[in-house]
């Protein structure tokens, strides 16, 4: 409850994610219809949650129609959220349904905790997550990284006290954990995978005194367990493999084999079609998984700001860890060092061994993939460490109490009121990074992923327009990454909404005016480094992370070359009646512009393919090559097209743009 209090008070002022409304509406389509086609690339469980909720208090949606990938769908579903709607009471439901859900989930995760190592402990993690403001500021938006975090800890728990002591309840709980963090986030494989080997060890590895025959029906018992998952998970699918209940033609906005083809990598690929060819997972849920890997796993055309330094999708290998202890309060971090020291050291119950270690491994296995994966969502990917985390900070109150050391508990209440302290009262706790990392003041500096803003600062972008340009009649130029939608409904006016009007503003050598920008667009970049002049000038006013500047700058070549690509993409290729010459004449503007923007080159090169011009395709294909960065296996991908247009091959396919993921 103090968890959820302090959350409403302090997000108060947000508004929708990036994501929020598209979720929101697709769920709401999934209730009204039974059809789940809608952005597949999440699995149902907040969005029947949330939609639910919408539905029964009234919420107003199109009819289907054909999409043009999934831009073109998060369009439409977004055009209804914000115009067929009112954004702001939709905002307000959703917030409430969700603050029920992750209220419900950290309940669960205490239960889990509270089974398998007592009351303190459960108490003392359950007040960790309530004082973190990460948590705080995921308890109300309706994403998808908290409710995984929470039922994958819950579900490793739960499996780690089913696989030592056999009885029903733990298997039951086990299996439904884990069947809602499926339905929660497609990452939860990696808890499926967890949980399979924390059985395989416990009923075989670890039980050397018991006979082979028992051995082998406890094995059955951990096989019931996933099983049993995958049921669950099947129900939020309506036990359908099919996406449309009235056809069983494909309805997606891409076709699942075309998605599946998207994957690079030849065993993700193989495993995905298995998975389609023996229905072992619903269609839609196959869907998702295949862009979650393609997106997440293998990357985004995505530069990021890492510890001050920029790198290509993927920061550094310390990249996650590094950024865990830049969010986290330093008096939560002391304590989950202090707890990880004395589970080391101490003798503490043996009974805490394998739960601690099921976690640990659980944070490790996902520390692998979001190593080896694309880092522009920030710490809100690595909420399933967070478990972990909470247990060990819980940890040192545990030994306290049990010792019964007054002294330690004297100590120990520091770090707990440093922390409280230094979080708790942050409005905007989604920007929060600890004084290691500059405080939420100057973190921006270092970082630019999505744990630095995810457009939820669009309501004051629009309350200062209103007070300070709109009655003047000035038009500002806005560098803010939210919904165009959004921006409309809101009544937005900005330098390049209209094309014609402000062509003599874009075309000027020098730009001149009012710049709104945001903080991870302020921050260098590989290409399209728009902000570059901004960076050396003093801001006129700043809200968080939104920065305003006025004044007159040089007009970088990589503004139009910036503008003339998202035009290509979204009002002519991605679109349900595509006209390809102009996105063509578009493109190669953005790519003479900008030719280090190597994804541009590549869709040019795409969108030459389509015409049958493979002369240009090679072209556009080999300058991509010669700019797309060393650290990613685009660069193979883009080699063998080269290698296939030379050779004259037939049957060459576009390569997946990896800069509209």
């Amino acid at each position: 409850a103090g968890a959820i209090i302090r959350s409403a008070i302090t997000t108060s002022l947000d508004s929708f994610t990036f994501d929020e409304a598209y979720h929101v509406g697709a769920g709401a389509s999934y209730i009204q219809t039974g059809d789940l086609r809608l952005n597949p690339e999440q699995p149902p469980l907040t969005k029947l949650w949330v939609g639910s909720y919408v539905t029964m208090l009234g919420y107003a949606m199109s009819p289907f129609r054909s999409y043009a990938d999934k831009n073109d769908e998060r369009k439409a579903v977004e055009e209804d959220a914000y115009f067929k709607n009112d954004p702001e009471v939709l905002q307000q439901r959703t917030r409430t349904a969700m603050f029920g859900l992750n209220a419900l989930l950290i309940f669960i995760f205490a239960l889990a905790v509270r089974r398998v190592f007592g009351d303190v402990m459960s108490i003392g993690a359950t007040t960790f997550l309530a004082i973190d403001p990460t948590v705080a500021a995921h308890l109300p938006v309706m994403m998808t990284d908290l409710p995984v975090g929470l039922t994958s800890g819950a579900a490793v728990l739960f499996a780690v006290n089913a696989f030592r002591n056999w009885k029903l309840v733990d298997i039951v709980a086990a299996s439904a954990t884990l069947g809602l963090a499926l339905a929660a986030k497609h990452s939860a494989v990696i808890t499926a995978a967890v949980v399979a080997l924390i059985g395989i060890a416990l009923a075989m590895v670890f039980a050397r005194s018991v006979i082979w025959p028992v051995r082998l029906k406890r094995l059955g018992v951990v096989a019931g367990v996933l099983v049993g998952s995958l049921v669950i998970l099947w129900s939020f699918y309506f036990f359908r493999f099919r996406e449309s209940p009235a056809t069983a033609e494909e309805t997606f906005n891409r076709p699942l084999a075309t998605k599946i083809s998207d994957v690079k990598s030849p065993v993700y690929r193989a495993a995905l079609n298995l998975a389609a060819n023996t229905y072992l997972l619903p269609r839609a849920y196959i869907w998702g998984l295949a862009d979650t890997i393609r997106a997440g796993a293998e990357g985004r055309a995505i530069p990021i700001l890492a510890f001050g330094e920029m790198y290509y999708s993927k920061g550094p290998v310390y990249y996650f860890p590094g950024v865990i202890a830049a969010k986290l309060p330093v008096g939560l971090l002391l304590l989950s060092l202090f707890g990880a020291g004395l589970l080391l050291t101490v003798r503490l119950p043996a009974s805490f061994i394998a739960p601690v270690a099921g976690l640990a491994a659980l944070a490790a296995m996902f520390l692998v993939f979001l190593i080896m994966g694309s880092s522009y969502g920030g710490v809100r990917h690595a909420l399933p460490i967070y478990p972990l985390l909470a247990v060990l900070g819980a940890v040192p109150i545990y030994f306290a109490i049990r010792k019964r050391s007054y002294i330690l508990g004297v100590t120990l209440a520091v770090p707990l009121l440093v922390a409280i302290i230094a979080s708790v009262p942050v409005m905007r706790p989604w920007e929060y990074f600890n004084e290691f990392a500059g405080g939420p003041e100057n973190a921006h500096l270092y970082f630019s992923d999505e744990g630095i803003d995810l457009g939820m600062r669009l309501k004051e972008i629009s309350a200062y327009y209103d007070q300070n340009l709109r009655p003047n009649g000035e038009i500002p130029f806005l560098v803010y990454f939210c919904s165009d939608v959004e921006r409309r409904r809101r009544e937005l006016d900005w330098i390049g909404k209209d094309q014609e009007r402000d062509a003599p503003r874009l075309n000027s050598d020098t730009l001149e005016g009012t710049f709104i920008i945001g903080g991870p667009e302020l921050s260098p970049k590989l290409w399209w480094d728009v902000a570059k002049p901004l960076r050396e000038a003093e801001p006129i006013a700043r809200f968080g992370n939104v920065f305003v500047f006025r004044g007159k700058f040089p007009r970088l070549p990589s503004a139009p070359a910036r503008t003339f690509y998202f035009r290509a993409i979204y009002t002519k290729l991605y679109v349900p009646e595509p006209d390809i010459n102009s996105g063509i004449e578009l493109l190669a503007k953005s790519t003479e512009l900008d030719p280090a923007a190597f994804h541009v080159a590549l869709e040019l090169g795409n969108q030459y393919l389509k015409l049958g011009n493979r002369q240009e395709a090679l072209r556009a294909y080999q300058r991509s090559l010669d700019h797309a960065p060393q650290t990613d296996n685009i660069r193979d991908v883009l080699i063998e097209q080269v290698e296939r247009l030379k050779l004259g091959a037939e049957d060459i396919q576009p390569i997946r743009n990896p800069g509209v993921e």
